[in-house]
Formats: C-alpha cells, sequence, structure tokens
C-alpha cells in the first residue's frame, strides 16, 4: 500500500480537482459520508434502547480547514439520520472559506446546535457535552499541522485525550504530524482514525502510531491512475503484498531450485550468532546453506548445524576471518547463489582487510550485517566512496547504533529522522539499506522506500538480526529482487516474532523463537494458496 506526505497529498487532491474535474466539495462529501457511516456501524453495535439511534450523543469538533468541512459533513448525514449532534467550532464562522465555509452554511440552515469555542469560559460546555457523549468525532487539524496546539485548541485536545468512549479522527488524529508522527504537544488518542485517498506517512510512525487506534484508508473518488502512481515511493509492507512476492514452488522442484546461501562469520564465543543465521535461512527457504567459519570453530558449528553444510576456512590467531581466507571464500562464492557476512565475525583489525577483498572481488549479491558494518564503517572512515565503487547488489542491515557508525551521526539524529536518513545514505552508497528498530525501514537506492509495522519488544533480543539476514539471504537465493526480498524479509521476521510473542510472552522470547515460528508466518501471508499435497488452504 502506497504511504504519502502531506505534500504528496495535496498534489493528488488538486491533481483530481484541476485535470480531472472532480469539484473537490465532491471529495469532501465523500470524506464525510465515509466518517458518518463509520460512526453509524460502531453506534449500532451498541444497541441499549432497542435500537433507538435517536438516543445517541455524537459531538464533532471542527476546525477551520478543510478537516473542519469534513466534520461538517459528518454532522449533517448523522443529523438526518435522527442522532443528536453537536458542532463545537475552534474558530469564528467568518473564517470558514471554500468547501468548508459552503458545507458550513449548509449545516447552519439545518438548525443543528454549534458552539464557538474561543475563550476559556466556553471550555465548560465542552466539559460537561463530553460526560454524556457516545461518540467524539475529531475534526480539528489536518495534515498541515505541525508542532504543538497551544491556547484553547490545546485544551480541547486535552479533554479529548480524556474521553473514555469511542473517538473517531478524520484524517489523522489532531495534534499529530503527517509527515513525522511527532507528538509535540497535546494529541488526540483515536479508537479510529479514517484517512482519505492514501495513508499518510505519520499514521505508521512512531510515536504517532500509538494515537490512531485502527486506521481505515477510505475511497474518496481519486483516480486509482493518481493513486497508483510511480512517483509516489513510500509503501506500507502489508500482507497482501508480501503473498505477491513469496515465489510459489513447482511439484519438480528440488534443493538446487532455491539457492545456495553461504554465510561468513564466527569467532570465539560467537558461534550462537552465525547458527542463528543458518536456521534463518533454512526456514525462510534456501536449499543449501553452507556456514563459513575459522577453522577451529567447525567443530562447534558442526554440533549446533544439522541440516546447513560447515565449511572451515583459514584463520587468524585469534580464531577470526582473515587475509588467508579471502581466496577460499571466494571459491566458495563462485557456487553461492548469495553470501552473507558479518553473523558473529568479530571486529579483529585482519576483518577490514579480509572484508575489502572479499567485497571488491565477489560476483553474487551480498547481505553484511553485525561486526560486518562495524568494520565496514571502519572502512569508510578511509574510504568514503568505498561503497560506490562495489558492483555487486548490496543490503545492509544496520540497528541504530550501527548506522550511527557507518554514517558519523548520532543515534539521536538516526533516530529523529529514520527515514531520511535512510533514503539519503542509500542513494549516496547505491545500496540497499534496511534500518532495523521500531517501524523497520526499507530505502532503497531509486528513492522507494517500505515500512514495516510487524514485530515487537520481545525482539529486543541477541540473535534477532542474525536471524533477519539469514532470511533475506534465503529470500535473495530464490529468485527474489534483493530491495523486495529486504522488504519482506523485515515483514515475515515480524509476523514470526508477533507469533512467537503470543505464544510465549514478549518477556521470555529468544532469538530461536523466530527461528522456530518463521514456518508460520510463511503460511500466514500464504492466503488462499493452497498446498496441493496437503490440501490445505491457509487464510489470514
Amino acid at each position: 500500500m502506497k504511504l504519502v506526505t502531506a505534500a504528496e497529498m495535496r498534489n493528488l487532491d488538486n491533481t483530481a480537482i484541476n485535470d480531472y474535474g472532480i469539484p473537490g466539495i465532491v471529495l469532501m462529501e465523500n470524506a464525510g459520508k465515509s466518517v458518518a457511516s463509520k460512526c453509524l456501524e460502531l453506534l449500532e453495535k451498541d444497541y441499549t434502547h432497542d435500537g433507538d439511534l435517536t438516543i445517541k450523543r455524537v459531538l464533532i469538533f471542527a476546525g477551520k480547514g478543510n478537516n473542519g468541512g469534513d466534520g461538517f459533513v459528518v454532522a449533517r448525514h448523522l443529523l438526518n439520520k435522527g442522532l443528536d449532534v453537536k458542532v463545537f467550532l475552534l474558530c469564528h464562522p467568518s473564517e470558514l472559506k471554500g468547501d468548508a465555509g459552503t458545507n458550513f452554511k449548509i449545516l447552519q440552515k439545518m438548525n443543528v446546535k454549534i458552539f464557538s469555542v474561543l475563550e476559556e469560559k466556553d471550555l465548560h460546555r465542552v466539559d460537561i457535552a463530553l460526560m454524556y457523549a457516545d461518540l467524539v468525532v475529531d475534526a480539528i487539524y489536518g495534515t498541515g499541522f505541525k508542532g504543538a496546539a497551544t491556547g484553547i485548541p490545546g485544551e480541547i485536545l486535552k479533554m479529548l485525550a480524556r474521553f473514555k468512549r469511542t473517538v473517531i479522527s478524520v484524517d489523522l488524529p489532531s495534534g499529530l504530524e503527517a509527515d513525522t508522527g511527532k507528538v509535540n504537544g497535546p494529541c488526540v488518542k483515536a479508537n479510529y482514525t479514517l484517512t482519505f485517498g492514501l495513508p499518510k506517512i505519520g499514521l505508521f510512525l512512531e510515536p504517532g502510531a500509538n494515537y490512531c487506534g485502527n486506521v481505515e484508508n477510505v475511497d474518496i473518488s481519486i483516480p486509482k491512475e493518481l493513486l497508483e502512481s510511480p512517483q509516489i515511493k513510500k509503501n506500507l509492507i502489508t500482507s497482501k503484498w508480501c503473498s505477491k512476492i513469496l515465489p510459489r514452488r513447482k511439484p519438480t522442484g528440488h534443493k538446487g531450485d532455491y539457492g545456495r546461501v553461504l554465510i561468513l562469520g564466527g569467532s570465539m564465543g560467537m558461534t550462537g550468532a552465525i547458527s542463528l543465521a543458518c536456521q534463518g535461512a533454512l526456514r525462510a527457504g534456501a536449499g543449501l546453506v553452507t556456514a563459513g567459519i575459522p577453522r577451529s570453530l567447525n567443530p562447534i558449528l558442526e554440533q549446533k548445524l544439522t541440516e546447513a553444510m560447515t565449511y572451515p576456512l583459514p584463520e587468524t590467531e585469534n580464531a577470526t576471518l582473515g587475509q588467508e581466507a579471502v581466496d577460499p571464500v571466494l571459491e566458495l562464492a563462485e557456487k553461492s547463489t548469495v553470501v552473507a557476512i558479518g553473523p558473529g565475525m568479530s571486529t579483529h583489525p585482519a576483518g577490514i582487510h579480509f572484508l575489502k577483498k572479499v567485497l571488491s572481488a565477489i560476483n553474487v549479491p551480498v547481505v553484511l550485517d553485525a561486526d560486518a558494518l562495524n568494520l565496514l564503517a571502519k572502512i569508510l572512515q578511509d574510504d568514503s566512496n568505498f561503497l560506490i565503487k562495489l558492483k555487486v547488489p548490496l543490503v545492509l542491515t544496520p540497528h541504530p547504533g550501527e548506522m550511527a557508525r557507518l554514517t558519523g551521526l548520532r543515534t539521536a539524529e538516526i533516530q529523529e529522522d529514520r527515514i531520511g536518513v535512510a533514503l539519503q545514505n542509500s542513494s549516496e552508497w547505491g545500496v540497499t539499506v534496511i534500518l532495523k528498530g521500531a517501524r523497520t525501514v526499507v530505502a532503497c537506492p531509486d528513492g522507494s522506500m517500505y515500512l514495516n509495522v510487524t514485530g515487537n519488544p520481545g525482539m529486543a533480543t541477541g540473535g534477532s538480526g542474525d536471524v533477519l539476514t539469514g532470511i533475506i539471504a534465503a529470500l535473495i537465493a530464490q529468485g527474489i529482487q534483493e530491495q523486495l526480498a529486504a522488504a519482506l524479509g523485515v515483514y515475515l521476521h515480524g509476523v514470526a516474532g508477533d507469533i512467537a510473542a503470543a505464544e510465549k510472552g514478549i518477556y521470555g522470547m529468544a532469538a530461536g523463537d523466530i527461528v522456530e515460528y518463521l514456518p508460520s508466518a510463511i503460511q500466514k501471508i500464504e492466503k488462499k494458496y493452497r498446498n496441493k499435497y496437503t490440501d490445505v488452504v491457509y487464510n489470514d
């Protein structure tokens, strides 16, 4: 599903109005009518008086912009259904212009109860009304809101945040920034957010996502070709999208059809990392998986891994991969579909030379994680153009701390603008960047971006990232283009974590649980896909 910024949505609206000739008031009517329908749907679920909706009290809080205009349409339709509707206007009526002004004038002629809330004394009326209201519609601020609401509007937002019954926000909760998800002051905490045309990206970013409740995207008659424009490059990863990307297996398939994954890493005390990466790759469907490890670790990995193969490589005196391992690794890579480097690798100085040589000579896609990223950061300090010169597809999987080391920024700066930082560096380096964390961002060199909303705090445990590396490598091995494999991989990883959390709780989760539930995660997105051998239909 496409995601948009406020500016992108304004452009879509303007194009629909000016180029297609759809009057703005029609778009407003469709938006308001959809919210009114949602109000009726929710109120009808609570029949306490023999289904008599006329006893239901609905409050509409409206600002002076188009969001307020949507609210006036909601009020009109609910009034026509016989509900007790009151409108609280957070501006002087003379400030209402255009389509919003037109809908306000219609509402005035219908003799609806309209109260302006402009002074502190007006807040008492609001407080009393909220005590008896069944439902509130928040139509105060739209996508243009930034900063913090103060004065009377700020007090209203605080009152709505305390309201205990149902709140529906129009397009986005008032007090939330559409592009960033930032909440800098009081903000409405909605039970439902009905967003129009396309979802605004701030609805899915922290902390804004916590204020939106259930987000529903509403068709308001903007032409489909506009909503699907390739110029809109931000995407929300969904189960439906993933089910289209996940390759279907032929009855005649064999292990050679599903790719050969080579995972390089391991050091003393860190054998678990490469083991988890191998298991993640196997559970994500790779045909053959090989762990390339320092020679002295081979007996340990042969015990840890049953289905994956091991390949002992020349090692340094500290049992890490160094210069002598370069040629054997390149020979192994020739027989591999994809190579992952980093799990448990250590940051021994010899690893810098190893990584530079391998990346400069390898000819298959590479996924870099963990210590390989820390070694890469040191390479970039000496040669900032190193990544640009590489000729193979590269996927980097940093958490914010690793991204800070790669870019020279502070971790706080990374977190302040996760999407912007990921996109900028993906473009400059010419690589796919997976910036991990709550709401993982997959940024691509062409400027496209995929946002993931699966996963939970229980996944904040050692080894979780190693599993993800294996998953992504396995998906690339099965023929999925690197950027799509990255997006599909983070979604599957999160779904497996969510299933694990439901089964075991977030406190006791370990990375191995993500591996365990990965097959269930894949089944979950195979919506209505019939397995010819078990005759089972998997549904979400």
